[in-house]
């Protein structure tokens, strides 16, 4: 087999899985009804979304180097820290960007 006929064939095959496992909740709505089990681990996508996309940022890891120690993650526990106590999106928010904005201010 060719390499294009295989590129063309691969494609095709992850577009045709893409398109029924997102048709499928349209087309069969709630005549297959999703377990119990389904349904409370969808609950933490977001949150898990949310996790793999921030833990890279906070995290740095170089191959040559090894992790490395970045401000972030003090202005990211400062921002958890405020919404513990606050409960308040906004507050965290502002408090883990006014942290970050001085310690980059006072590190300079």
């Amino acid at each position: 087999m060719s390499d294009n006929l295989y590129v063309w064939l691969a494609i095709l095959a992850l577009g045709l899985c893409t398109l029924v496992t997102r048709a499928s909740f349209m087309l069969l709505g709630d005549r297959v009804p999703l377990p119990d089990g389904v349904r409370r681990a969808l609950r933490y996508a977001p949150a898990a979304a949310l996790v793999a996309i921030i833990v890279p940022e906070l995290l740095p890891w170089s191959p040559v180097t090894g992790p490395t120690f970045d401000l972030r993650i003090v202005a990211a526990a400062a921002a958890v820290g405020v919404m513990a106590v606050s409960r308040s999106t906004v507050a965290m928010i502002a408090a883990g960007m006014v942290t970050l904005w001085v310690l980059r201010a006072v590190t300079g």
